[in-house]
């Protein structure tokens, strides 16, 4: 216990609760003011609110924590949110069980992995539960879960945001700058509000010729369709949440297009779309749902994309900006290449967003004529391995840059 300071003073004292006698304590934290309260924890003498929070951290956050825990104590779900919660366990633990059926413990007795009444409680008052809280058959049913993708069934699928009808009435300032948007409304109970769009440049673009005093390579539309394509594959396989781990989308985003992963500057759609296609087949990405028919979706994504113009398109741009600066932000001191080809993304997609808002429609109509062209063909091929036969190589020129460099 620290002892206690002490000042005498030599006028009468009032009567208050406050100051029952002539004797006062100077506050223990900054020990200069007259300490008018006292912790209810350690009985620490305080002057203030701030004397208050440093004093120690250890009562303040126990303080907040019970607070805290009393507010979810008395919050209760309702009816049929209990019921369905209840219905999926149930359901879930009876498939498990028809699985372990023959499983028997080392004294001859089924194991039983109803999960325990604790657990089920926990879960229902949102209580959160780590893997290191289930018991060994516990764990064991949850891995076999997650193997089958029995846990991927209970995920909401994700919605991309440019098939939705807000995506049709995006719009932009005349220099792609983001406009002010409606705020939601508390009685709003349709979630009208159009968050599920990407936010646009918060500044006024610049013309691509005040970035780089050399003229735009031709090739920079097959180079877009190489972007969008990486896009849309990530957000896809992220289920539209690429912040919970945005270096892993950032670096499956470098993986996927070979403009922005590996300087590349194919200059035909078949080069473009074959590489896509082939990083989307690969061994790396079949485990998460890769394949032929996924990859096509996402060229029937990209030539949705290109039917929206200019302002979907800079949006897009910008989030994947926003997805690149972030893993950037996360990339360790031991990460210096790629932090470094990061940073290159970056300038490339920021380049090519200033390109994107100077375009007229047409250049977007010609490049979906051609994207959707160059998908039919690929449709026509009678199975995979005669398109991994069709497909032309990739140049990976390093010489010659096709979107400079921004100091």
């Amino acid at each position: 216990m620290i002892p206690e300071k002490t000042i005498i003073t030599s006028e009468t004292s009032k009567s208050s609760p406050l100051n029952p006698s002539s004797t006062r304590i100077i506050c223990h934290v900054c020990n200069k003011q007259f300490a008018q309260y006292t912790c209810p924890r350690c009985n620490f003498r305080y002057c203030s609110l701030p004397c208050y929070k440093s004093h120690s951290v250890q009562c303040t956050e126990s303080f907040m924590r019970e607070n805290v825990v009393d507010e979810l104590r008395q919050v209760r779900s309702d009816d049929q949110t209990k019921t369905k919660m209840l219905e999926i366990l149930k359901r879930f633990h009876e498939e498990e069980e028809e699985d372990d059926d023959d499983i028997m413990t080392d004294d001859g007795e089924g194991s039983s992995s109803t999960l325990p009444e604790e657990t089920i409680q926990k879960i229902l008052a949102g209580d959160e539960i780590s893997f290191d809280d289930l018991s060994l058959e516990e764990r064991k049913g949850f891995q076999r879960a997650l193997a089958s993708g029995e846990l991927s069934k209970m995920i909401e699928p994700w919605d991309p945001w440019w098939l939705s009808s807000s995506a049709q009435r995006i719009s932009l300032g005349a220099q792609g700058k983001q406009l002010v948007q409606c705020v939601e409304d508390e009685d709003d109970k349709e979630g009208t509000f159009v968050s599920d769009i990407p936010r646009g440049p918060d500044a006024p673009l610049i013309s691509p010729s005040k970035l780089s005093s050399t003229k735009p390579s031709p090739l920079l539309p097959l180079h877009l369709v190489d972007v969008l394509y990486s896009y849309c594959f990530t957000l896809r396989i992220y289920n539209g949440e690429w912040q919970s781990d945005s270096l892993g989308a950032a670096t499956m985003v470098l993986s996927v297009s070979s403009v922005l992963g590996q300087n590349a500057q194919p200059g035909t759609m078949k080069e473009v779309l074959s590489f896509c296609l082939e990083q989307t087949c690969s061994s790396a990405y079949k485990s998460l749902g890769g394949g032929l028919k996924f990859g096509l979706n996402l060229v029937d994504d990209v030539i949705h994309l290109l039917s929206l113009g200019n302002a979907a398109l800079v949006c897009l741009l910008c989030d994947l900006q926003r997805l690149i600066r972030c893993a950037i932000q996360e990339v360790k001191s031991s990460g210096r290449d790629l932090k470094k080809k990061l940073k290159l993304a970056d300038r490339k997609v920021y380049f090519m967003m200033c390109w994107v808002n100077d375009q007229i429609p047409e250049v977007w109509q010609a490049l979906e004529s051609s994207v959707r062209a160059e998908k039919n063909s690929i449709v026509e091929l009678n199975d995979y391995k005669g398109f991994r036969d069709l497909k032309e190589k990739a140049h990976t020129q390093k010489g010659g840059v096709v979107i400079e460099e921004i100091e």
